[in-house]
């Protein structure tokens, strides 16, 4: 999720590069007054209006640009997090009204993964603390809890792995509100009972990039109707499938959905905040698995070939593990 919505931020932010003054910057139409107007009403706060210089703005822009890249690669993620929140949360609130609204749960999930150890695998902090453990023999965390007594040792990782955890369960639950409460709501509207929303849908401007396959997939009229019935279905049955089989399934389905969401109604952003946010759900078995088969293609199409007198330089130890030898 750190990797994901990291990246997802840095591309979002990459794409709005020619338009960023247009929406953040001082000569936006929604002015600073206007957002110092808003703040007042809501509570919110930004650091783009803590200044009109643009000389300022663009140096918030390119501290954003390398803030996510280096979210994104997991350097020194503790500091790092909380900076990417503070950002997200800075361009969020400076145009509210000015984006497609993709970045609300980016927003979220971005204050919840401060809470939790989202650098510990996958990460630049990972492959510094293994190649560490290579060099002297012992995890540099070790080292560093050796300066603590056993109380607050045991202490600190108590309240690292609850806090940890609450943060994991919060993101579950966000999702499961997210999915629950926009599949209740669609069972309200008549459109989405008789199976043509997605029709009406197919059919505004404002959601057509590719006018010719908005057409094209509105002549089905009976996949529209199915299409919509499973959408709610999928979305109602979401928080009631977390627990068994079933779900991968529907995470399944609900890829598809969001990947047809962003290619038909121009929707990237949300659908892949979405995407990232289902991942929450997936057991470490899956992305061991995920690694394995990565490492064994390379070494399929000869990427990864094993030096002569070397030992294991052909597959990568597991990460954050001290007790995996490395090699030199």
């Amino acid at each position: 999720m750190r990797a994901g919505y990291g990246m997802l931020y840095l591309v979002f932010l990459l794409r709005e590069f020619p338009h960023r003054h247009e929406i953040w910057g001082p000569g936006s139409p929604w002015t600073p007054a206007l957002a110092e107007q808003l703040f007042a009403q809501t509570g919110w706060s930004s650091i783009l209006t803590l200044s009109d210089s643009p000389a300022y703005f663009e140096l918030c822009y390119v501290t954003a640009l390398f803030t996510s890249a280096l979210f994104m690669l997991g350097w020194r993620t503790r500091a790092i997090s909380v900076l990417f929140a503070v950002v997200v949360t800075s361009f969020h609130a400076r145009a509210i009204f000015m984006t497609d609204g993709g970045d609300n749960l980016i927003l979220l999930m971005a204050v919840y993964l401060v809470f939790t150890a989202c650098g510990r695998r996958w990460s630049l902090d990972a492959r510094r603390n293994r190649l560490k453990t290579a060099r002297t023999g012992s995890d540099p965390e070790q080292r560093a809890r050796r300066f603590l007594s056993p109380r607050l040792r045991q202490a600190r990782s108590a309240l690292t792995t609850v806090v940890h955890n609450c943060g994991i369960f919060v993101m579950a639950a966000e999702v499961c509100f997210l999915y629950g409460s926009a599949g209740l709501y669609k069972v309200q509207g008549a459109s989405w009972g008789s199976g043509t929303a997605l029709h009406y849908v197919l059919n505004l401007e404002l959601f057509q990039p590719w006018p010719a396959l908005s057409h094209l997939a509105d002549n089905y009229a009976v996949l529209i109707a199915i299409a919509s019935y499973m959408t709610v279905l999928l979305q109602v049955a979401f928080p009631f499938v977390l627990f068994g089989r079933l779900k991968y399934p529907v995470l399944t389905m609900l890829l598809g959905m969001h990947v047809g969401i962003a290619v038909v109604m121009g929707l990237p952003l949300f659908s892949g905040a979405m995407i990232v946010a289902d991942a929450v759900f997936l057991p470490d078995r899956f992305y061991t698995s995920l690694a394995h088969l990565c490492r064994r293609a390379t070494q399929r199409t000869g990427a990864s070939r094993p030096v002569p007198g070397r030992p294991g330089s052909g597959s990568v130890p597991q990460q954050g593990r001290a007790s995996v030898p490395a090699s030199r």
